[in-house]
């Protein structure tokens, strides 16, 4: 497994692991990564580009993917039941820039997608959330958004900072689960997600 900075990052790589999803770390070879006339014409562009974290390979498609991780608070509401908390969307100028740029290296083939992963205070409360994944003590679950989808109704955050979010309207309408395995469509129904989801595995 590759060594990450952040725990995001390992908690996704292990999901992947564990569903065994073929990927391949980018931080590990990014060069070799690049189609053969990229790696040959490009490579120069491509080096001052920054990083992703996965090329994912999948039957219906390849994905580039940036994760995104925030945290998420437990909320309740009056009564003490659990409550959905707002889901943190924002990213910088820099990851669309660079990510849409990746996409058109790689081709038409591969995705650019943001995976935003919420590191959950405690176990997600049943019936708020498509996936959870546990690493090392800690709950998550996830949402992915492919970047163009994300573009077109993002909005500024910050100027200083350079960062844009979306409406969590806009997020919740948007975006998608990874990968549902194992749920029902009512189950699905039931949490509000019912849109397809990004990635179908190889058979």
């Amino acid at each position: 497994m590759a060594q990450r900075r952040h725990h995001y990052e390992h908690a996704f790589e292990r999901f992947l692991r564990d569903q065994r999803i073929p990927y391949i770390s980018v931080d590990e070879a990014k060069k070799s990564l690049l189609p053969e006339r990229v790696a040959r014409d490009r490579v120069g562009e491509a080096g001052k580009l920054k990083n992703f974290d996965f090329v994912i390979y999948g039957e219906g498609g390849n994905l580039l993917v940036e994760v995104k991780g925030r945290k998420l608070p437990r909320i309740q509401l009056k009564d003490g039941r659990p409550a959905k908390p707002r889901m943190e969307s924002w990213v910088t100028l820099d990851d669309i820039d660079a990510l849409r740029r990746w996409g058109a290296l790689f081709g038409p083939s591969f995705e650019p997608m943001f995976v935003f992963l919420y590191w959950c205070d405690d176990v997600p409360p049943d019936g708020l959330f498509v996936e959870t994944v546990v690493n090392k003590g800690r709950w998550y679950t996830m949402r992915c958004i492919d970047v163009e989808s994300y573009c077109r109704v993002m909005r500024i955050r910050s100027r200083k900072w350079g960062t844009m979010s979306l409406s969590r309207e806009d997020f919740e309408r948007l975006s998608r689960p990874f990968g549902v395995s194992g749920w029902s469509e009512g189950a699905l129904i039931r949490t509000g997600f019912v849109r397809e989801p990004v990635f179908e595995p190889l058979c």
